[in-house]
């Protein structure tokens, strides 16, 4: 009598475990791919965020708004000997086509003046909110009665009249206003007013740098050649 053996296939049951390794597969490759979509989206968000923040830190909320000058030393009844030189510089300031405010706050505010000769990293006092001034030689005789440690540099000086201030000295002052804080603001007008110590004043042909440096926004920097001092309105264009 012949007995034959039953002879069971494994290849249902190897079926089954090859499907489920492969939902095992998918299912990892699927949080794999969600966590690689989900890091890059937030890559990209962080990118334009940086993007963002970096394009508004470039560009500067201020611009120049006329012309630059400076109130020249031509004769010793100005404050000067045989060579000409700069007392003072006034740059008028006002809000760029779609900038932001700007607030003039010396705690978050700093105005740097270079030369070939001079490096000050930042000259500020302030701002003078009491009044408007259509004329700097009224701004700077302000200045001299602004309370505050750092307008001291001005008792008893106004560089427009020849007489300097103790150290080179600069302040924010408003020919036009809308109200009577330090924030610059669209419609109105500002003037950065810099007053030199004796040994920092500039000369014909020099070179100077000043630099508006905010805590948020670009810096605006002004570079000007100073041309021949001949008269006491020196333009520098």
């Amino acid at each position: 009598m012949n007995l034959q053996r039953t002879q069971h296939s494994h290849r249902g049951v190897i079926g089954v475990e090859s499907a489920i390794v492969m939902i095992a597969f998918v299912i990892v490759a699927a949080a794999l791919a969600f966590v690689v979509l989900n890091m890059g989206f937030s890559t990209t968000q962080k990118v334009k965020t940086i993007t963002t923040s970096s394009l508004e830190e470039a560009s500067s909320a201020m611009e120049i708004s006329g012309t630059v000058y400076g109130i020249g030393c031509t004769s010793s009844a100005s404050g000067c000997d045989a060579t000409q030189k700069i007392n003072a510089t006034i740059i008028p300031i006002k809000i760029a086509a779609g900038g932001n405010l700007v607030n003039f706050a010396p705690d978050i505010t700093a105005i740097s003046f270079f030369t070939k000769d001079v490096e000050y990293t930042n000259i500020y006092a302030g701002t003078i909110t009491t009044d408007e001034y259509k004329q700097p030689v009224l701004a700077f005789r302000q200045a001299a009665l602004e309370a505050g440690s750092a307008f001291d540099a001005f008792n008893g000086a106004n560089p427009i009249n020849g007489t300097l201030p103790s150290e080179t000295t600069a302040f924010v002052y408003w020919p036009k206003r809308l109200n009577t804080n330090s924030i610059l603001e669209a419609g109105e007008h500002a003037v950065l007013a810099v007053g030199f110590a004796d040994t920092d004043r500039p000369l014909a042909h020099q070179k100077i740098s000043i630099e508006i440096m905010l805590s948020d926004g670009g810096t605006l920097t002004i570079d000007r050649i100073i041309p021949n001092i001949t008269r006491e309105n020196v333009d520098f264009g």
